[in-house]
Formats: C-alpha cells, sequence, structure tokens
C-alpha cells in the first residue's frame, strides 16, 4: 500500500510539472533533498534513505500548493524582498514570525515575503513531531524544509528584483533557477560535508539569506553584460523560428548563450545547490537532535530498513563521487 501510494502521488507531481515550472526546477528541488539524506549520520540516515522517494518528488509541493492550488497563504513563504524591509543587519529584523507580523502586519509579509520566519516555524513543527514519533509528519514537513532550505539559497528569492522586472530582464529567474541547472547540472559535483548541529538557528538562516542576497547583483549584471556583448542568437526557436517558451510563457535561452553565462558565473548555481544541500543536512539533524534524537529505525518495519540497506550503500559511494543516482538527467531543449 505505501508503494502504491508513492507511485501514485509520483504520477501526480510528474503531471503537475506538465503545466508548472518552479523554483529551482523540479531537477533542483529533487536533487538537493535526496543529496542532503546522505550529509546524515547513519542512525539517522537510514530512516531517511527508506522513503528517500517521498522525501525527493515532495521536495516540489509547496510550489504546487502556490500554482495549482492558488494557496494564498503559500506565496509568501518562498521570499523575502529584503529591500521592502530597509533591510541592514539581522540586528533590525524581527526574532519570529509573530514579531514580524506585529512589527509589518500581515499585508506587507505578503507582498515582501517571510521566508527566513517561515523556516524557523517550520523547524519548530518538525522538532515536535520528531519527538512525538509521527512518521508521515516527519517526512511531510521535513520534505517541505528542503523546499524552502533551496529557496533561500537562490538569491533572487531575496531580491525585490526577483525576475529582472526592474532591469528589463524578465525570464532570468527561471533561466538561472530551471534551465542551467537541467543543461549543466549532471556535471555538478554535490558532494559536501557531514551535516554539523546549527546552535542558532534564526542566526544560521539569515546568514544564509545574507550570503544569497550578496549575489543577487552580480547575478544579474552578469548576464545583462553578456546580452549586450555576445554574438549570437540568444533565444531559442523550433524549426519554424518560432521563439520556444518556458511555462511562464517566457522566452527560452539558446544552449549556447546558456553556456557562455553558466561560465561567467564561475560556478555559482552548482555552488548554491551544494550550499542547499549541506545546510538542509543541518536543520534535519538539528531538529533530530533538538527532539532528543529519538531511534527513528523503531518508526519503520525491519523488513524495510533491511531491504534499503544494499540501495543505501550505492547510493551513498555514488554521492561521495558528487553524484544522486535514480533522478532524471538532465533535459535537453
Amino acid at each position: 500500500m505505501r508503494k502504491l501510494l508513492c507511485s501514485v502521488f509520483i504520477i501526480i507531481i510528474s503531471t503537475t510539472f506538465n503545466t508548472y515550472s518552479y523554483a529551482w526546477g523540479e531537477w533542483g528541488h529533487e536533487h538537493i533533498n535526496k543529496a542532503a539524506i546522505f550529509t546524515l549520520p547513519s542512525s539517522l540516515q537510514i530512516f531517511f534513505f527508506n522513503h528517500a522517494d517521498y522525501i525527493t518528488y515532495e521536495s516540489v509541493v509547496p510550489d504546487i500548493r502556490k500554482y495549482t492550488m492558488a494557496d494564498k497563504m503559500e506565496f509568501a513563504r518562498h521570499y523575502i524582498d529584503l529591500e521592502d524591509y530597509n533591510y541592514s543587519s539581522t540586528s533590525n529584523m524581527p526574532v519570529s514570525l509573530k514579531e514580524a507580523v506585529g512589527q509589518y502586519g500581515d499585508s506587507a509579509l505578503n507582498k515582501s515575503g517571510i521566508l527566513p520566519w517561515y523556516i524557523e516555524v517550520m523547524m519548530d513543527k518538525l522538532t515536535a513531531t520528531m519527538k512525538a514519533g509521527r512518521t508521515t509528519e516527519i517526512l511531510f514537513l521535513a520534505a517541505d524544509l528542503g523546499h524552502y532550505i533551496a529557496d533561500a539559497h537562490m538569491p533572487l528569492h531575496t531580491s525585490a528584483n526577483h525576475d529582472g522586472q526592474l532591469t528589463d530582464q524578465r525570464g532570468i529567474h527561471a533561466f538561472w533557477e530551471s534551465q542551467l541547472p537541467e543543461l549543466f547540472g549532471y556535471k555538478y559535483n554535490l558532494h559536501t560535508a557531514n551535516a554539523h548541529y546549527i546552535n542558532d538557528i534564526s542566526k544560521e538562516v539569515w546568514s544564509i539569506i545574507e550570503h544569497s542576497h550578496s549575489l543577487a547583483d552580480t547575478l544579474l549584471a552578469t548576464e545583462r553584460d553578456l546580452k549586450i556583448e555576445f554574438k549570437g542568437k540568444v533565444y531559442a526557436t523550433d524549426a519554424t523560428g518560432k521563439l520556444l517558451k518556458n511555462k511562464f510563457n517566457q522566452s527560452m535561452h539558446t544552449k549556447e548563450y546558456a553556456q557562455q553565462y553558466h561560465k561567467l558565473l564561475h560556478g555559482m548555481v552548482e555552488k548554491q545547490m551544494r550550499l542547499a544541500i549541506y545546510e538542509l543536512g543541518c536543520f534535519w539533524y538539528t531538529a533530530w537532535v533538538n527532539a532528543g534524537k529519538p531511534d527513528m529505525q523503531k518508526l519503520d518495519a525491519a523488513t524495510l530498513t533491511h531491504g534499503s540497506s544494499v540501495a543505501l550503500s550505492a547510493a551513498y559511494k555514488a554521492w561521495l563521487k558528487g553524484k544522486v543516482i535514480d533522478l532524471k538527467p538532465y533535459k535537453e531543449f
């Protein structure tokens, strides 16, 4: 029954992605969530690997709630426009979502985003469910958390110029986070350090946001300069000369243009993916430690754990070499 439900879930996800494309794209979110499993200590790793398919494919569900289900509460959870908050340092920002609501009000937060505060909310929930030993909730929250951690590592999720609309660069958001990793991600080394315990969750979250934000101007300026200097075709066309469009009806870039932009970014996309993988492992691990280090293997049947052991060994060895196996390869357009 569990395998049947997982299969149905995956079919739903795949069908949805024929209609929509999301932050970090399907390829990015799935690889981040699955790779983070291997950063965990063995006692926790086996539990997550037992449910690797769910953890992997559920990574896109927050975007499904946002676009397909039109959940109005979901949108603000994926970004924070730091410029709108006159951000200068973490010291002038509210510590919690409750304090943020009190200081700015719901309307301003819904407009300018709540990503860092919502990550902390999710951490509290994940810790509580781990402590209670509720398997379904643990997996759901862990996978969802992975999505928001990944979004926090996408520079434009921290900027009011989230799609280059302020600099005549519309479409750069999906270009950077979806088309580039789908084209070149098969070359990425996704191996990272092992997860560590986070002493101050709020400080860690804001550190991630600050670093991502520091890359936004470079991301935009690099593409803006390239578009001026590039001598070839910028946008891809089909055999009839019609512009190819992404799922947001935005023009797709040619592979040659994408290659040049990717090269000029000096590994930025790969580095941000690796940081997202590492940090997600750290957040999962921290929630588990804060829950009292419960024995997660007790939540699964011994036969499931035993049956996963050979596959885990192979997948872990592949990850040590920088690869995440049993996921779709990059997509050519």
